[in-house]
């Protein structure tokens, strides 16, 4: 059966483990490692899609959970997928809802069939099973669907992680079961468009921050040959050098000739980690959360536009960015947007951080087939600054 996605390695640092790749999907070539920009409800907060392909983004991420609730995925179905909908034509990576669940807390109850949680919206109740978070992720008809999977919280006993673990496993198989089924009545999957289903699924490693059990999670997820892999559970709360030291260890037990992504991790040090340990892509909603509230990341650190410092500064918001927002405006303009509460404001500010960092990678991609990603990690923290 031909896969829909497909990963080509093309060059490995020669002194750390920071790859250069390229994913194949159906809507287009993902160079990697990338930072994926966040689309939870099939939209990039405060951006046109326009505006965020101008931009360089090559990938964006929406999410099953919210928009199962609102429109639903019969509606996104109707309309002719998440590409149609949104009028998004490159790819599309949906996250399979649950660590949405996971935030909810007290408002759902995670069982062997599935998750049974309360809206968020208007408190009416659900259930996500893997074969739901299946159904909904082929309504929606992403390139790349998420395995439906649970996300332990950190710190959490070993017991529980270890438990946590064995019931993701169980529900990969299931989503994988599902998503086989779908793709059989389909005619298997396909590498033409439109022909066959051309989604793929991909499963999430899980176990905490316990190493043997991320071996054991990994061992199990890979016994099913999927096209690439995430790493669940970090960035949940554990200090970063702790998250590091997973990552040490964990990246080496996915297969190399598969994308290996690393869920919710957008800040720009944390990029970098992850780069040199192996990973080649990356979601956060930091850059588009921060911008509207008028925080901004710069080439030399953060710039918080509310501070009074900057009532009078007319220069741009990042001297050494080319991003429209900083061919254009200035940051006493960008502090008098913010203080008036103009939507403006936080359509120019996530403009520049999404650009920032999608620049950034742009850049890690070129120190990696140069064999200089040190060089250039070190010259980006001695300008950034503490982080």
């Amino acid at each position: 059966m031909t896969r829909a996605i497909t990963f080509e390695l093309i060059k490995t640092d020669a002194r750390t483990k920071a790859r250069r790749g390229t994913v194949t999907t159906p809507h287009g070539k993902i160079q990697t490692p990338i930072f994926m920009p966040v689309g939870t409800a099939a939209t990039v907060k405060a951006m046109r899609p326009e505006e965020v392909k101008e931009l360089g983004a090559q990938i964006i991420l929406s999410n099953t959970y919210h928009l199962y609730l609102r429109p639903g995925h019969e509606i996104v179905r109707e309309a002719g997928g998440v590409h149609r909908f949104m009028n998004w034509d490159l790819p599309v990576l949906t996250d399979s809802g649950g660590f949405q669940v996971f935030s909810l807390g007290k408002m759902r109850k995670i069982t062997e069939e599935g998750v049974k949680f309360q809206s968020h919206i208007d408190g009416s109740r659900h259930m996500i099973s893997p074969e739901k978070s299946m159904e909904i992720q082929h309504a929606l008809g992403s390139d790349i669907m998420m395995a439906f999977d649970e996300c332990a919280p950190w710190p959490a006993e070993r017991r529980y992680v270890e438990e946590s673990l064995e019931l993701t496993t169980r529900w990969l198989a299931r989503c994988k079961a599902a998503h086989d089924s779908y793709a059989e009545s389909l005619g298997g999957e396909s590498q033409v468009l439109g022909e066959g289903c051309n989604q793929s699924l991909f499963g999430i490693m899980q176990g905490g921050t316990y190493i043997d059990l991320r071996k054991r999670s990994a061992e199990q997820i890979t016994e099913m040959d999927l096209p690439g892999y995430g790493i669940g559970g970090l960035s949940v709360g554990e200090p970063k050098e702790v998250m590091y030291e997973v990552l040490d260890e964990c990246v080496d037990f996915l297969p190399a000739d598969r994308p290996r992504y690393l869920m919710g991790v957008g800040s720009p040090d944390c990029l970098f980690e992850g780069v040199e340990r192996g990973v080649d892509m990356f979601d956060c909603v930091l850059p588009t959360r921060i911008a509207r509230h008028g925080m901004a990341m710069t080439s030399h650190g953060r710039v918080n536009i509310k501070n009074k410092q900057y009532e009078r500064d007319f220069t741009p918001l990042d001297p050494e960015c080319d991003c429209y927002t900083c061919r254009n405006y200035s940051r006493a303009y960008l502090r008098h947007l913010f203080k008036c509460d103009e939507i403006l404001s936080a359509m120019l500010m996530t403009n520049h951080n999404l650009h920032f960092l999608v620049k950034t990678m742009d850049h890690i991609r070129t120190a990696i087939e140069e064999d200089r990603f040190l060089e250039y990690k070190k010259e980006f923290y001695d300008k950034y600054g503490r982080f």
